[in-house]
């Protein structure tokens, strides 16, 4: 009996693995079609549309092909993007949902900018050099693929540098907006993080640290302890590190995965870290 349930285990986990090798393969293409949504603006045109909306008008309003365009929100219907719902005529439309307006080019909780630039060629070529920076041979996988950093890249091209720009701001209007809606008398101060940090009571770091390496990470966070008061007291130096905190809270798988995959993309675009280092503040 036992043996017999050993070998029942054996065939199921390769009927799993026959299965779940197919994300592996294809898993690309999920990243395509969000593209694909947001640079057809389908969002957009049904919130502009007000209201539940057909195959046949969603396909008028973007020009489209019915055909292609049914194929493309039957698989974002399934990701739970978009929803059906009757329109007012009673026939089966497509509706909003909170995650599908962050596919829209503008609004309150757009992230179009940020999908737009790590789904840009440029993004994804390290993602194709990752051996590089698992190797740890001092080069980051961005550098492996492009032959320049990241920020050497940005500065010689001016398209990449501007989508770069509008990917952090939408995240940032965002994160920034939830920290700071309680606080008055908030204010915008330009500076180098390098030379100094204006006096504040608190410093939030957002999407900073991981593009440095161990010594420019390290003069930065002295730079942030010094911006504080004696009398706010040094612990009030906060960082705010997204996604990458482990703890035991995890709500949930998908969260888990999130946080697995974001700490590999905050690391494609610098050299391995040291093992072990310290801060030493």
């Amino acid at each position: 009996m036992e043996e017999t349930q050993r070998e029942f285990h054996h065939e199921e986990e390769e009927e799993h693995a026959d299965i779940n090798i197919w994300k592996y393969i294809m898993g690309f293409s999920e990243l395509a079609v969000v593209k694909c949504a947001i640079d057809l603006g389908i969002a957009d045109a049904i919130e502009s549309h007000g209201c539940p909306i057909t195959l046949s008008d969603l396909s008028s309003t973007l020009g489209c092909a019915p055909s292609p365009l049914y194929r493309i929100m039957r698989f974002l219907m399934h990701r739970g993007i978009f929803k059906e719902k009757l329109t007012t005529q009673g026939s089966p439309g497509y509706a909003q949902t909170p995650l599908s307006r962050r596919l829209m080019r503008q609004g309150e909780h757009s992230m179009a900018a940020l999908i737009l630039l790590e789904s840009s060629p440029v993004m994804l070529a390290p993602w194709l050099s990752l051996s590089a920076q698992v190797l740890a041979n001092g080069t980051s996988s961005f550098e492996k693929a492009h032959g320049k950093d990241l920020w050497s890249y940005t500065a010689a091209n001016p398209d990449h540098s501007q989508l770069f720009n509008e990917a952090m701001a939408c995240d940032a209007r965002l994160v920034v907006q939830a920290m700071i809606q309680e606080i008055s008398g908030v204010e915008n101060v330009g500076g180098d993080m390098f030379e100094s940090v204006p006096k504040a009571d608190a410093a939030f770091i957002l999407w900073v640290l991981h593009d440095w390496a161990d010594k420019e990470c390290i003069q930065i966070l002295k730079k942030c302890k010094e911006a504080i008061p004696e009398d706010k007291g040094k612990s009030k130096t906060t960082l705010t590190i997204h996604l990458c905190a482990w703890g035991n809270d995890a709500a949930s798988e998908v969260l888990t995965e999130v946080r697995l995959l974001y700490c590999w993309l905050k690391t494609i675009s610098k050299p391995p870290l040291r093992p072990g280092f310290s801060l030493g503040l």
